[in-house]
């Protein structure tokens, strides 16, 4: 087990890290971190704490589908001890416009940007109740029947959202499991059948990305 010294050089880093969403999605419209503005940001600040960081991947088969399992890690320099946290993406058969290496290399940096947040404790998910979502909702329209898929994909938004409570399974795992099982950055890219899926299948998502049931430790 790791010591104090570790975990308080850690505690600084996150307590001081901003990692500004450097990215834009033209289509989607919305701006979004990558893994590459997460390790700029936290660079500086885990050498002045006196931290190595590492961040390292690796390919695993889990049933028929194959994961990049990535590794991020936090080494004390004086120590020797570290701190370090895991995340999974699967890859897809096939994506157009991608050829095997392509396709590699994106799972990768999905896996490599959420074993980053989870060890930087970076929330890359909006909830839906922030008040943000809130400003942009009360500016729409009131809902009639031709924006009646806005309501349903509101209704399924809450339904995730309410189901990863009860699982006590934060935002960030959340965010995982859709680059994992979607290939997608958020909730903002996925279909309102997508979302409905990933809410029937949580719990079960979770249990593979761990490696063990709910409740339990490896």
């Amino acid at each position: 087990m790791a010591g104090k010294a570790v975990y308080a050089a850690l505690l600084a880093v996150q307590q001081n890290l901003k990692a500004p969403k450097g990215q834009y999605n033209s289509f989607g419209k919305y701006k979004y971190r990558s893994c590459e503005d997460i390790l700029q940001a936290a660079r500086p600040l885990c050498n002045e704490n006196g931290l190595v960081l590492t961040v390292s991947d690796e390919i695993i088969s889990m049933g028929a589908r194959f994961y990049v399992k990535a590794t991020s890690k936090v080494t004390d320099i004086a120590t020797g001890e570290s701190v370090e946290n895991v995340a999974y993406a699967r890859e897809d058969d096939t994506k157009k416009g991608m050829d095997a290496a392509q396709i590699t290399g994106a799972c990768s940096s999905y896996a490599r940007k959420y074993s980053l947040c989870g060890l930087f404790a970076i929330d890359d998910n909006k909830d839906v109740d922030t008040e943000e979502f809130q400003g942009k909702k009360q500016s729409q329209p009131p809902v009639n029947a031709n924006n009646g898929q806005d309501t349903m994909r509101q209704n399924a938004l809450k339904a995730l959202k309410e189901k990863a409570a009860a699982l006590k399974i934060e935002n960030s795992e959340v965010t995982a499991l859709i680059g994992a099982y979607y290939n997608k950055m958020s909730t903002k890219e996925m279909t309102t059948n997508e979302i409905c899926d990933l809410t029937n299948n949580l719990k079960k998502y979770i249990e593979e990305a761990m490696g063990v049931p709910l409740g339990t430790t490896a």
